[in-house]
């Protein structure tokens, strides 16, 4: 063999050899939890997942009030934790980018345990921080080892697709804002879902997104995710649309032919894979 051919297969054998050995790509945050709530009147079971979460009663939590588009915010905002015992809770806000990017503003947040995104409409959430400095101590966060939680629109900006992005309303699926934070990748998060009557509205994001996982969150309902598996919690239901169809009877999965529109259920004490999109473990 000549060399030349000798040095490319062995290059190419190599990067094979690599390849097997390197770790899949995380769907999930590789440090820290994310707790994604789907609306509504939340148990608190999920408030306290979140609390625990973040280390306690004593850990330091900030509360982002921005989705909801108020005029101005209050510390009050931070009852909904402060309620149920943590004792170290600061609200930030801003809509203003610039103000969002200075570190007078991002300094309480680079130095909490905790950020809880409260609900509204989720784009205001990207005006505001996308790109700032405010965004890289959301994720600093998570690579301490904190947590990341939300509800309703604090729920969908978690997401890689942002769904009902659009600043006319909430009920166009793929609008004039497209990108969420991602903290979890190639997901798309629909909320209230079986409360507002929308099981089915997440296939048109799915059409266009066809590497995308679906999930869609029921109000008071909530998903605890590390790394790439997410356990359920509360009270209602969490819908998966990974292309499959789950049956808690016998637990049988049958792969879907394209175009298919089905989706299944899970509930609290399912756990999923985000990895391998397939059920863990099933409550009976």
């Amino acid at each position: 063999m000549k060399p030349r051919l000798f040095r490319r297969g062995l290059a190419a054998l190599l990067f094979l050899f690599w390849g097997t050995l390197a770790p899949a790509q995380l769907v999930g945050p590789a440090e820290g939890t994310l707790i994604i709530a789907g609306g509504g009147r939340l148990p608190d079971t999920v408030l306290h997942a979140f609390i625990q979460a973040a280390g306690g009663m004593d850990a330091p939590i900030v509360v982002i009030p921005t989705a909801g588009g108020a005029a101005a915010y209050t510390d009050e905002e931070g009852q909904l934790l402060r309620r149920l015992g943590a004792r170290n809770v600061t609200v930030c806000h801003t809509y203003d980018r610039a103000v969002a990017d200075t570190e007078d503003f991002y300094r309480p947040i680079r130095n909490a345990r905790g950020v809880w995104f409260s609900g509204g409409r989720q784009w205001r959430l990207v005006d505001a921080y996308a790109g700032t400095g405010a965004e890289e101590a959301f994720r600093e966060v998570l690579r301490k080892g904190g947590a990341i939680g939300g509800t309703s629109a604090g729920a969908t900006i978690q997401g890689d697709y942002l769904v009902r992005g659009d600043t006319r309303n909430n009920t166009i699926l793929m609008g004039d804002h497209e990108k969420g934070f991602a903290f979890l990748k190639n997901v798309a998060i629909d909320q209230h879902v079986l409360a507002r009557n929308r099981p089915f509205d997440l296939f048109e994001v799915l059409e266009a997104r066809p590497g995308h996982l679906g999930i869609g969150l029921d109000e008071g309902t909530a998903i605890r995710v590390q790394k790439d598996t997410f356990d359920v919690l509360g009270r209602s239901y969490v819908l998966i649309y990974d292309g499959t169809l789950w049956s808690r009877e016998g637990n049988q999965i049958t792969t879907l032919p394209p175009g298919s529109r089905a989706f299944y259920f899970l509930r609290e004490g399912d756990r999923y894979s985000l990895s391998t999109r397939q059920v863990l473990l099933s409550r009976p």
